[in-house]
């Protein structure tokens, strides 16, 4: 392609090309849509908010087929539901697969969210793993398989997604009569294979994920522990440098493609009167010369307590800071009926209100928490107002709020203070501060050259991550996928002879 503006494509339209007459079926462990009963009693569908909601929506409305998910709170023997979405036209097949508090608890707070979750972050002592939790995993499974299987039509593509469903592609293909093209994204990382094995049913998820056509994670890094697990732990014959993983008699493609978020949609609303007004608002509202942002879900492994053990020694070791700098943490909540998380939020708690005592006066707050999710208008001013977001997870897969930070910033002005343990350190490293969020000492020394960098320093920076979320945006994830889904199934036919 010659040099110059590339030319503007309408990724629904890439995506149909590439399907043909296919339609999709995505897996999924949360529905996109939110039923609620209307003023009338009829249902009505409110989309969830997230990138993967955002982008396959579209696709699915006008290529066709059917999202699976599950449906809480229901009874183990109840019908599935399939319900046509959204309300109005075009629609596309919603069918949600009954889970009863028993399912929810073993399959979902159980094994994927006390073995799998914490394995893949590299929290080993938090591990917890149980048969009776790995059977109910095991039989969620099936249920998502089968209802792929009731569903599926001659040459339509399935697309599962992340760790709740690391076993439904085998059980996928062993069912099907199809041979339809199966893709797998794990969204949360993929762990060295010394920690991997330590899983009793290591062998059995990884020839799960290898029932698949493609399998796609966020980092080569990523790629590189999952072969190194195939072929250390299953025998597998892997080539390394073209990602390729021989299995029963298959080629199974392993490939990064980190995700991306919806960048002009972003910049958008960065742009619109209501930010543009907001911002300053906000700004004077805190009434301080920089502001500093963290915005996560409360979990663990998101490094929110030692992001604000390094706050209070910035303000010990840097006392010209205090009534110049603010931090606001906005912490999302997350598994509110899980111990480990209410401990957590206690934790946090106590911290900010100690390091609040500490240095607050009547003018100002070193810390201010909000904890709660914010409307995406709400959020793009927090973003933009913020002079540095601190976004330093202990281990993430990708981490879209830094994108979604970067992508506000149209002015190319910021400063982004990045984990190296989360994937998107992989894409801006560049760009972004990085630091290693264990430190203490790394993150304060960090927060103070990011506090006083030189603007032209700040741009320089900004620019090349904005380079960056405008490539790799979502709707280039997507078609990759599809494209590299559709090409390695016609590969992945029952064949003898080595890895090509």
């Amino acid at each position: 392609m010659s040099q110059g503006a590339s030319p503007v494509v309408d990724p629904v339209k890439a995506i149909q090309d590439l399907l043909g007459r296919r339609r999709v079926l995505t897996v999924s462990n949360r529905e996109p849509y939110v039923r609620k009963e209307g003023p009338d009693g009829e249902p009505q569908y409110e989309i969830r908010a997230g990138g993967l909601v955002t982008a396959l929506t579209p696709v699915m409305r006008s290529c066709g087929g059917v999202w699976i998910a599950w449906e809480p709170d229901s009874e183990p023997d109840a019908e599935h539901r399939r319900e046509q979405v959204p309300e109005e036209g075009p629609r596309f097949t919603l069918r949600q697969v009954p889970l009863s508090q028993t399912d929810v608890e073993q399959y979902y707070q159980g094994f994927a969210n006390q073995a799998l979750w914490p394995l893949c972050h590299y929290f080993v002592d938090r591990c917890h793993f149980d048969e009776n939790e790995w059977s109910a995993y095991h039989d969620v499974n099936q249920r998502f398989a089968d209802a792929v299987v009731d569903e599926e039509g001659d040459e339509d593509l399935i697309w599962i997604h992340d760790y709740h469903f690391c076993l439904a592609p085998k059980l996928i293909r062993e069912r099907s009569r199809q041979r339809n093209p199966i893709a797998f994204f794990l969204h949360i990382p993929f762990p060295s294979q010394q920690v991997y094995r330590i899983l009793p049913w290591r062998r059995e998820v990884l020839m799960g994920m290898l029932g698949s056509d493609f399998i796609g994670f966020h980092t080569p890094g990523y790629v590189h522990n999952f072969l190194n697990a195939c072929q250390a732990i299953l025998g597998a014959d892997v080539d390394y440098a073209s990602g390729r993983v021989r299995w029963e008699g298959r080629n199974i493609d392993v490939s990064p493609y980190p995700i991306g978020i919806d960048t002009a949609s972003f910049e958008e609303m960065a742009n619109t009167e209501e930010v543009e007004t907001s911002v300053p608002r906000l700004r004077s509202h805190v009434g301080v010369e920089k502001i500093v942002l963290g915005v996560d879900r409360l979990d663990y492994s998101k490094g929110i307590l030692q992001r604000l053990f390094a706050v209070e020694r910035l303000f010990d070791n840097y006392p010209q800071f205090r009534r110049k700098v603010t931090f606001i943490q906005v912490a999302v909540p997350s598994r509110t009926n899980v111990t480990e998380y209410e401990k957590l939020k206690r934790e946090v708690d106590e911290t900010i209100g100690r390091i609040n005592g500490k240095y607050s006066d009547a003018r100002w707050a070193p810390i201010i928490y909000i904890y709660r999710g914010l409307p995406r208008s709400e959020l793009v001013s927090y973003f933009k107002a913020a002079d540095v977001a601190l976004i330093t997870p202990l281990r993430d897969g990708m981490n879209l709020v830094a994108k979604e930070y970067v992508a506000t910033h149209t002015d190319d002005d910021g400063v982004l203070v990045l984990s190296e343990f989360a994937g998107a350190g992989d894409e801006m490293k560049d760009g972004a501060v990085l630091v290693n969020p264990y430190s203490v000492q790394d993150m304060v020394t960090a927060l103070e050259w990011a506090l006083t960098m030189s603007p032209e320093e700040r741009s320089r920076r900004m620019k090349l991550m904005r380079e960056v979320v405008k490539k790799h945006d979502i709707n280039y994830w997507l078609t990759s996928i599809v494209a590299r889904t559709l090409e390695m199934s016609s590969l992945s036919r029952p064949a003898t002879g080595d890895v090509p």
